[in-house]
C-alpha cells in the first residue's frame, strides 16, 4: 500500500516539470514568428521613440532593445552588422547608431521604460507604453516647439485680422462719406 503511494507521488512529480533556466517569453508564437515580431517592435520603437503594446510583448521586447542600444554604443562595423542581422531594416539601424546610441553614451543600461496603461477594452489585455528613458526630453522639446509655432501662428493671424478690421472700417468710412 505504501509502495503504491510512493509510486503515485513519483508519477505526479514527473509530469510537473519546472521551467528552470527557460526565460524565453513564448507569446504563443513559433520561434521565427516571435523573432520577427520582436525585431519589428524594436524597429518601431527606434522610429517612433514610444510604442503602445501589450505588457507581455513590452517585457519581451525590452531586453532585445537594450541589447541593440549596447551594440549601437560599440559603434563598430561588426556591431552594426550584428544589429542589422537582428533588425533587418537599414533605416532603423542607422537611426539607432547615429541618434539613439550617442544619447545614451553616459548611461550603463536601463535605456527603456515600461509605463502601464491599464486594460484594453476588447479583451482586457494589460496595455503598456515602451519608451526610451531619455525620449521624454525629446517629446517635451517637440511639444514646446509645437506650442511656440502655434503661438507665432496665432499672433500672425491676430495681426492679420486686426489689419482686416481696420480696412473694413476705412471702407465703411469711405462709403459713408
Amino acid at each position: 500500500m505504501e509502495r503504491e503511494r510512493a509510486q503515485n507521488n513519483h508519477r505526479a512529480s514527473a509530469n510537473c516539470t519546472m521551467r528552470h533556466q527557460k526565460k524565453t517569453i513564448k507569446l504563443g508564437r513559433t520561434a521565427e514568428h516571435r523573432k520577427a515580431l520582436l525585431a519589428n517592435q524594436v524597429c518601431s520603437l527606434i522610429e517612433h521613440q514610444r510604442i503602445r503594446t501589450t505588457l507581455a510583448k513590452a517585457k519581451a521586447v525590452r531586453p532585445l532593445a537594450e541589447k541593440m542600444v549596447t551594440l549601437g554604443k560599440k559603434g563598430s562595423i561588426h556591431a552594426r552588422r550584428t544589429a542589422f542581422a537582428v533588425l533587418r531594416q537599414k533605416d532603423a539601424v542607422k537611426k539607432l547608431f547615429d541618434e539613439i546610441a550617442p544619447r545614451t553614451a553616459d548611461r550603463n543600461g536601463g535605456y527603456t521604460r515600461i509605463v502601464k496603461l491599464g486594460q484594453r477594452k476588447s479583451d482586457a489585455a494589460p496595455i503598456a507604453y515602451l519608451e526610451w528613458v531619455d525620449a521624454a526630453m525629446l517629446i517635451d522639446q517637440e511639444i514646446d516647439e509645437a506650442a511656440e509655432k502655434k503661438a507665432r501662428k496665432s499672433k500672425k493671424e491676430g495681426e492679420q485680422s486686426a489689419g482686416a478690421e481696420k480696412k473694413t472700417k476705412k471702407k465703411a468710412a469711405a462709403a459713408g462719406t
